[in-house]
């Protein structure tokens, strides 16, 4: 069985320098375990929705997975300072949900959606390394409900991520710190277990 892990920086494994972050953590459980499931982690640092449209068909394609599980999200909901707005607005968030979803399921058997990790906003408004950009949980809720819902309206697993990762799991305010990425491997494991 193959899995496909689309996403971000977070699913791309940064700030846990120990093994990589969850997805890899994942990957490596999966292996450990035996058996036949290959997971491949499609995470780009910075990409939001509208990136990974760009991309998607391609990378699923050549991989031909049983499984395609999309964690994205926290980029769209960035605030931009200087377009006093966020990355993505909500109204096209949901269409490029919907527009991912539409794709995956001519690749894929099973589509999953992980829902998105909150952020220390005392580190976010705004992150350290670009003072016109922040993150905060008001937007990132507002994607976050979007995904749940639409997983609702069509049938599709939904894995919340809102009180999986607290600030004290945070590395920089935004991505998990080593023990944000296990916990949050620990919880995709047990999500995984009943799908693979």
């Amino acid at each position: 069985m193959t899995i496909c892990i689309f996403g971000d920086s977070i699913t791309w494994g940064a700030c846990d320098s120990e093994r990589g972050g969850w997805a890899t953590r994942l990957r490596n459980y999966f292996e450990a375990k035996g058996g036949n499931v290959d997971i491949y982690n499609l995470g780009i640092s910075g990409d939001h929705t509208a990136d990974l449209l760009e991309r998607i068909e391609t990378e699923a394609r050549a991989r031909k997975p049983e499984i395609i599980i999309f964690a994205i999200g926290i980029n769209d909901a960035q605030f931009i300072h200087s377009a006093n707005g966020t990355r993505v607005s909500l109204d096209e968030f949901r269409q490029n949900i919907a527009k991912l979803f539409s794709i995956a399921k001519t690749c894929a058997d099973k589509i999953v959606f992980v829902g998105l990790t909150r952020v220390d906003e005392s580190k976010t408004t705004p992150v350290s390394w670009n003072t016109d950009i922040s993150y905060t949980n008001e937007h990132i809720e507002s994607m976050d409900n979007a995904i749940e819902k639409f997983c609702g309206e069509n049938g599709l697993k939904f894995i919340p991520m809102k009180d999986v990762v607290g600030g004290e799991h945070l590395a920089d305010g935004l991505h998990p710190d080593t023990r944000g990425h296990i916990r949050m491997f620990e919880k995709m494991k047990a999500e995984m277990e009943s799908l693979v």
